[in-house]
């Protein structure tokens, strides 16, 4: 939850005829949403909730935030604080890898109760569930692939967490040299904590093989894709179309 912006130029790869799309945001958090109408107050009441549940909860617990490796919680805690804690153990990493795709899956789940179709972005994070197949496009800083490529996604197949993690895009940590690292589940959480540990382990091409069979051995894991520079690695339901 950094304070530092960056122009989401991606964005403008989202069009559609059939969608209403928007922007929300609040303090750090940054979405573009697409539903069958505008619900901008709808979902910055959503977004308003969730962040002063993480914000509660880091205040009184600082490990929660500063913390690279999974940990324990005990008590009575919101729903997605557990979820975070939860998923990003099955990664191995720390709790905050799983904050993008966390806000966007519960903000987008809410919204599910005025729009049957809602797309929520969240820095490269993306929480969808769609009647109709659809194209998410993916940007790979300055690989020769980024922008070429996009992965289609079937309506039977959301709702669904489609994230992504780079070690040279965006100012989000990682330990990784990898352009783009995107990481497909029915759980955004996972997704996005899973996209983060899996871009931590990938130094350099020769790396490609191991990061993706150590996202395809994690339970609930549907689909990795790992990009370097001209190089790419893919498991799963990944199905590669062009822009």
């Amino acid at each position: 939850m950094g304070a530092v912006y960056q122009k989401r130029f991606y964005r403008d790869w989202f069009k559609s005829i059939d969608l209403v799309f928007f922007d929300v945001c609040e303090l750090e958090t940054d979405l573009r949403i697409g539903a069958s109408r505008n619900l901008y107050n709808e979902a910055l009441n959503s977004v308003k909730k969730y962040r002063k549940q993480l914000e509660g909860y880091i205040k009184e617990n600082t490990r929660f935030l500063k913390s690279l490796e999974p940990i324990e919680v005990e008590g009575d805690v919101p729903v997605i604080i557990k979820r975070m804690v939860e998923t990003s153990a099955k990664a191995g990493v720390g709790p905050m890898a799983a904050v993008a795709g966390a806000i966007a899956e519960m903000v987008g789940m809410e919204l599910l109760q005025y729009s049957d179709e809602v797309i929520v972005e969240n820095g490269g994070d993306i929480f969808i569930k769609t009647n109709v197949p659809r194209k998410v496009g993916i940007y790979a800083g300055n690989s020769p692939l980024s922008g070429k490529i996009a992965i289609k996604i079937y309506p039977e197949e959301t709702p669904a967490g489609i994230c992504t993690s780079s070690g040279t895009v965006g100012h989000s940590l990682s330990f990784g040299k990898a352009d783009a690292v995107v990481v497909v589940s029915r759980d955004a959480f996972l997704a996005d904590a899973v996209a983060t540990a899996v871009g931590n382990r990938v130094k350099n091409p020769s790396g490609i093989k191991d990061a993706v069979d150590f996202a395809a051995g994690i339970d609930s894991v549907e689909g990795v894709l790992v990009i370097i520079g001209d190089k790419l690695g893919a498991w799963g339901k990944i199905e590669l179309v062009g822009m």
